[in-house]
């Protein structure tokens, strides 16, 4: 294959970018504005060994699951990669591509992968977290060198592989009240001549915005991160968004149905760094008005959320996907559990309310009772306390949560690396029952993975949001005695190309 030659194909597949996969001569083209199912022309613009990447520059023939643009932002923002698939072909693909996983890069032959589960009704407004970025076009110089400020305030989504930021009026995927969030700072940048962080002179205010919606409770949190400790006129700020989030109407239908909101939180994240690419959120948070969390109420249970801890973003789905995690752990009463990278508790908080439901029922029947415990380990402090305070909330006794990285505090409890400053850990175990691992899309460390086999559990419940790296961990673990037996996507994300899975390993044998 050479560059500039003109090939013709179908698309088989889809990149979680959202580029249409085929093949020539059984040569892989990555093809933007393509989707699975398109016949389309396309010239080759870069060339590898085995890959290449081509310009659209006919559809032949359209895909029967090619729908219409939902979205006036579509191909501004980098947000909706599968935006023009339809809803079922989008969980067809992700179902393929967590089995395709497996197989090509976990070595299992034939897995089972069980029907994806999908969401109900309509996919949109799912999101309970926004994270916007905002941009006031940067400075202009004028004569005599002096640069000044371009006020034009725009608050929504770098663009895809990009950090021009396309201004967003609505989103299908953000709930209304991040919607409203993001006029109102709008508003207030506008009045009041407030810049944006520009990296090219590292000056200017506001750097993003999120928001954070409580469906079961509808309280909001507003979170403002800013190259500074300070808004100027802040009370102003807080006014309109009060007002802005009072304003959204109740609807009747959707994943926010019945939902009054209410502003309950606004914080400042004080975030200084040049990079651009780095975190998003810095370390320091700065309530300006109302609480430090909201509350969330799902399931029965209440959670505590505070600026930086992780929470699962589709609440309908996460029920769904705890769900299948419980199923996967059949727990009885009486285990010890670990719940690894538990972000605020919440699988952790769900297994223990499970045991004390099975115990209680055991003590019932005037059968032997042992107290099982759920040990959950994870790096965000504030994330650990909002874990230990839920345990609280929700009359749970049964659940410890320890803060640090899971690869280095898991071997310390065990008695595999010894504690830095010589003190026995809080925590001892020796075995565990049922692990969970819910890492980041990087998977799990292998000092962890290792740490997990020491513990010998019946079962390892893995709940991944990247099938490449769960392949990957699953190959580990068959090499060190467990067996995968099968595995559950759950469709967290419509529009997007992530995909959560849940899946099963248990005990067996150990390999040489």
């Amino acid at each position: 294959m050479e560059k500039g030659q003109v090939l013709e194909f179908t698309i088989e597949d889809m990149s979680g970018e959202g580029k249409g996969i085929g093949k020539a001569d059984g040569f892989a083209v990555f093809v933007d504005g393509a989707v699975v199912g398109d016949r389309v022309r396309v010239q080759l613009q870069k060339v590898k060994k085995r890959y290449g990447f081509g310009r659209l520059i006919e559809i032949r023939e359209k895909s029967p699951d090619r729908i219409e643009n939902f979205c006036p932002q579509q191909g501004e923002c980098g947000g909706c990669p599968y935006g023009q698939l339809s809803y079922a072909a989008q969980l067809a693909l992700k179902e393929k591509q967590v089995r395709d996983k497996l197989e090509r890069l976990g070595g299992l032959a034939a897995p089972l992968v069980r029907p994806i589960i999908a969401m109900a009704g309509e996919p949109f407004r799912y999101r309970n977290k926004a994270g916007m970025a905002v941009s006031t076009g940067g400075l202009i110089t004028e004569k005599g060198g002096i640069a000044r400020p371009v006020h034009e305030p725009r608050v929504g989504f770098f663009g895809a592989r990009s950090h021009e930021v396309a201004d967003c009026s609505d989103c299908m995927l953000q709930s209304e009240p991040a919607v409203a969030a993001a006029e109102a700072l709008r508003q207030f940048m506008t009045e009041d001549h407030v810049t944006s962080y520009d990296p090219r002179w590292e000056k200017g205010l506001m750097r993003h915005m999120i928001v954070r919606t409580a469906a079961g409770t509808g309280e909001v949190m507003v979170i403002l991160v800013i190259n500074g400790k300070s808004i100027p006129n802040a009370q102003k700020l807080v006014d309109i968004l009060d007002e802005a989030i009072y304003n959204v109407p109740v609807y009747e239908e959707g994943p926010l149905a019945g939902v009054e909101f209410n502003l309950e939180s606004v914080v400042i994240n004080v975030n200084r760094s040049k990079n651009l690419d780095g975190p998003i959120l810095g370390e320091e948070c700065i309530t300006l008005a109302g609480k430090p969390t909201i509350t969330e109420e799902v399931d029965g249970m209440k959670f505590e959320i505070s600026p930086l801890s992780f929470y699962q973003v589709n609440r309908e789905q996460m029920i769904k996907l705890y769900g299948k995690v419980l199923e996967y752990a059949d727990l009885k009463g009486g285990e010890t559990v670990l719940d690894l990278y538990c972000g605020v508790g919440t699988i952790g908080l769900f297994c223990a309310r499970e045991m004390q439901r099975r115990e209680a029922e055991k003590a019932d029947e005037g059968r032997a009772v042992q107290q099982g415990q759920v040990i959950g380990i994870e790096s965000v402090k504030g994330a650990v306390i909002d874990a230990n305070r839920n345990a609280t909330i929700n009359g749970i006794v049964n659940a410890r949560y320890v803060c640090g990285k899971a690869e280095e505090e898991l071997p310390k409890m065990m008695g595999m690396a010894d504690t830095e400053d010589g003190k026995e850990p809080a925590i001892r175990i020796s075995q565990a029952d049922v692990a969970i691992l819910d890492p980041p899309r990087a998977g799990c460390d292998e000092r962890l993975l290792a740490a997990v086999v020491k513990a010998e559990p019946s079962k390892i419940v893995y709940v991944s949001c990247d099938p490449a790296t769960l392949a990957r961990d699953i190959k580990w673990l068959a090499e060190h005695g467990y067996e995968f037996r099968e595995a559950t996507p759950c469709d967290m994300f419509p529009w997007t190309g992530h995909v959560e899975t849940v899946c099963l390993l248990s005990h067996g044998e150990k390999r040489g």
